[in-house]
């Protein structure tokens, strides 16, 4: 097919109209296959003179055909691009990446992606060259650019695998550290610096990331990269051009590279700096590292923090990379010392107001509970929350070092809640106290086997946690729950406080906003734990139940399952009426999480693994009820459709372990003539 005609095709494919866009999909689908097709679509890609619309489409078909047939799937399968397309694309897309629009250049970056991972070094062994020349030719972003995907194939390779890198390293490092001092050497950068000084970080991030190459061990070579991080970090972020928008800020260049410097910095001392972690021969550059950096770091690492005390801006993760540097500082007597001086600024106006509830949580709850309980519970988010951070920090500070500073953290603590308890209805510090409870429940394992503050929990649970389940504000009532569920454990000299505790949380189930339910409900389980009489539950079970599927086709939860699992194993057989319903209950929530994961194309999606909870759910009310096999009459038909959905292809992977250990289950205790488990799994 003609340049002129493929055009029209792809015109064709941006059709409203249903047959067109049919038509052009079958045209394309029947020419993707000959001579020169593949170079075509990169020519209309790179083409000025093409309409954008029509380029995109080229990028996204030119993409999707390289991702699936750039490499045979078989061993002696023929390669569906012939070997000439095949260098023609690999000469050209370099030539073009950086002039292309960002919209097709991240099209071009995929593929790219996907043929120097099949092809560097054996069948493109001319692409470190390529780079090394344009490197010192002025065409430094395109060089950058390819840098970047070649180091990070061996970001995460070990051993033998590893060894290209030393080589990207040898040939390129040393061009790289001098475009990268020119680049801070600028005077009122623009924004494109910035791009350029991101990709020599990335790129140093990839190649560090797992092993230093030998070429940095040299002291005046990692000197100079030392002195250029270094500078990003102490210098401000520019103020002009800076957006307004908060969303926006965080993603802007400036404050991304100094993410980067941060993230790099944050590596070198954890991995690579620590005198414990390390092996023999690298123990040389732990040591020169620790005394001719550390300090420097934790310093300027410091003083970025007094910009959040002074109401500045600092974005999310270069506030959570500086807290992970100062809390792997508090184990090192020599960066404690550094530290101590500043330490009560840091932990009482800095570290503390991050754990308080504030603007942002607020505007959250009201306008979107559900995204304010989902990164409440969010693994990830926890990675880069500044909040998750403070609150390490303060658990590190009082494991490592508590004997100077828990009885000074407890104290401060303890003068918030005389100041709360004072304080008048429309005074109250209400955030203060939600950071006060957030720091009781995060120093809960502490607390506990500390004297004289273990035989006193009791009472601070009565005095300071125990009001606020009936406090005017939420999120101090989400706070009360989650704090009681981190003491529930705890030997209760009056039983009747423990009962008060369990039916407050119980209450809160049935709260109007929906954190505290969710708050509750995870509260909850340490109480089913704790009980020792279920009694105090037994009368409520119904109730428990009816809230529990209230909450799943409100929100898609894994603690939920959690807390439902933990009922089921405390009650065992007694959940016997129930067992019908429960399993009716969870495989009603599994479709629609299921169905929810694959809209959202996430396999690490909340609604995919509170699926797998589903599924263990089911297989723990199974084994509760093992010894009662009439209930699997009614129960079978219900969880058969779903293993058959499982031990498909497309439903294997994630949910095929537990999948097998449902049908492992039924077919245990199933006593049916017609063994419609056992076909299933016969046919798997």
């Amino acid at each position: 097919m003609d340049l002129p005609s493929l055009c029209v095709i792809l015109q064709s494919a941006l059709s409203p109209n249903p047959d067109e866009l049919k038509a052009a999909e079958h045209s394309l689908n029947q020419f993707q296959y000959t001579p020169q097709h593949l170079v075509r679509l990169l020519q209309i890609i790179v083409d000025e003179n093409c309409n954008m619309a029509v380029r995109q489409v080229a990028s996204i078909h030119f993409k999707n055909f390289i991702a699936k047939n750039w490499s045979p799937h078989e061993p002696h399968e023929q390669s569906k691009i012939l070997p000439n397309d095949k260098d023609m694309i690999r000469q050209n897309i370099l030539v073009f990446i950086a002039q292309v629009p960002p919209l097709l250049r991240v099209q071009l970056g995929e593929c790219l992606k996907t043929i120097i991972n099949t092809d560097y070094p054996e069948q493109w062994s001319s692409l470190l060259q390529w780079v090394k020349h344009n490197l010192q030719d002025q065409q430094v972003f395109g060089a950058l650019f390819v840098m970047r995907i070649l180091s990070r194939k061996y970001e995460f390779k070990s051993d033998e695998e590893r060894a290209p890198v030393y080589l990207i390293v040898e040939e390129t490092f040393p061009h790289l550290l001098i475009i990268f001092d020119r680049l801070v050497q600028i005077v009122n950068p623009s924004l494109e610096v910035a791009d350029l000084i991101k990709l020599i970080c990335k790129i140093f991030w990839s190649s560090i990331y797992l092993e230093i190459p030998k070429q940095l061990f040299d002291p005046n070579v990692f000197n100079a990269w030392m002195v250029l991080f270094l500078n990003i970090l102490e210098r401000p972020v520019p103020v002009e051009g800076q957006p307004a928008d908060p969303e926006l800020r965080k993603s802007w260049g400036w404050w991304k590279v100094k993410k980067w410097t941060v993230h790099i910095l944050n590596r070198l001392y954890t991995r690579f700096g620590d005198l414990k972690l390390q092996n023999p021969e690298n123990r040389t550059f732990a040591q020169m590292f620790q005394k001719n950096y550390a300090g420097k770091i934790l310093e300027y690492h410091l003083n970025l923090l007094n910009v959040i005390r002074v109401g500045g801006y600092l974005p999310d993760r270069v506030t959570n990379f500086i807290l992970q540097y100062l809390s792997n500082s508090i184990s090192k007597i020599s960066m404690y010392n550094q530290l101590q001086p500043r330490l009560d600024i840091v932990l009482f106006e800095v570290i503390f107001p991050l754990m308080c509830f504030n603007d942002n949580d607020q505007k959250l709850w009201d306008e979107d509970p559900h995204e304010y309980v989902r990164k409440g519970y969010d693994i990830v988010e926890d990675l880069y929350s500044p909040r998750t951070a403070a609150m390490d920090f303060v658990s590190e500070l009082v494991r490592k070092r508590g004997k100077e500073n828990l009885q000074k953290f407890i104290r401060f603590i303890v003068e918030i809640f005389r100041r709360y308890d004072e304080a008048s209805v429309g005074y109250k510090p209400y955030r203060q106290k939600d950071g006060a409870l957030l720091a009781i429940g995060a120093l809960c394992d502490k607390l506990k086997q500390t004297e004289p503050y273990k035989s006193e929990l009791e009472r601070m649970l009565i005095q300071h946690v125990f009001p606020e389940f009936s406090s005017p504000v939420g999120h101090l009532r989400a706070k009360a729950a989650w704090v009681a569920g981190q003491y529930a454990h705890i030997n209760f000299l009056d039983p009747n406080n423990f009962r008060k505790a369990l039916h407050s949380v119980v209450a809160g189930l049935r709260d109007p906003e929906l954190p505290v339910r969710i708050d509750s409900v995870f509260a909850l389980r340490s109480f089913v734990e704790s009980c020792k009489d279920l009694n105090e539950i037994r009368p409520i079970l119904p109730q428990l139940l009816d809230e529990f599927f209230k909450l799943m086709n409100e929100v898609e939860n894994e603690d939920l399952v959690f807390t439902l699992e933990t009922v089921v194993n405390k009650f065992g057989e007694e959940m016997a009426p129930y067992a019908l319903g429960l399993c009716q209950n969870l495989a009603a929530a599994f479709w629609k999480c299921t169905n929810n994961a694959e809209a959202d194309d996430g396999a690490d999606d909340p609604g995919a693994l509170a699926a797998v909870g589903c599924l263990r759910a089911i297989s723990t009310i199974l084994e509760s009820v093992s010894r009662l096999p009439h209930l699997f009459v009614h129960i079978e038909p219900i969880l058969l459709p779903i293993m058959r959905r499982m031990l498909t292809t497309d439903g294997q992977g994630l949910f095929i372990n537990t999948s097998m250990m449902v049908i492992k289950t039924i077919t245990n205790y199933c006593y049916l003539e017609d063994d419609a488990a056992g076909t299933v799994l016969q046919t798997y």
